[in-house]
């Protein structure tokens, strides 16, 4: 018996268009600290080289989400900015979840940075109110903790 693959969620996202946010979501923390955002900086940020970033500067601004000016530095368009808004929303979310059980920052990076580009927005939804609901209630919190750290082998 053969077993048909899940149908994709609507929000899974290939490794390319994973890159892609990437570069987006580190151009708009660049600018909101800077004021601006240049290749050298996106490199020492995503940890790439200068000229895997320009390739990658160039293929956004071809496709309308960014405009670069070779030694001048790189603004999102709006439609580019959307996105890397969308991407810092669900790294939000995700990490303020997580940060409410002690899991330490490294963990929570790496693990956000992986599941910030394959959630559904219906997850995501349900994540965001668990986690206002977490910051309301205290004794919710408290009883959620005690049961994680019960857990922790």
């Amino acid at each position: 018996m053969s077993r048909s693959m899940p149908p994709r969620v609507e929000n899974q996202r290939s490794s390319e268009s994973a890159a892609v946010e990437d570069y987006l979501e580190q151009i708009s923390h660049l600018i909101e600290a800077k004021g601006y955002a240049r290749v050298v900086d996106i490199a020492e940020k995503l940890g790439v080289s200068q000229a895997s970033v320009t390739n990658m500067i160039r293929k956004l601004d071809a496709n309308g989400l960014v405009v670069y000016e070779k030694y001048r530095g790189t603004v999102l368009t709006e439609a580019g900015e959307r996105i890397g808004a969308s991407v810092r929303q669900r790294h939000q979310v995700l990490s303020r979840l997580l940060e409410h059980f002690g899991i330490d920052p490294g963990t929570i990076h790496a693990d956000v940075e992986g599941m910030e580009h394959h959630i559904s927005r219906p997850t995501l939804r349900v994540l965001r109110i668990l986690t206002e609901e977490l910051n309301e209630d205290p004794k919710l919190l408290a009883r959620l903790k005690k049961k994680f750290s019960a857990s922790v082998e």
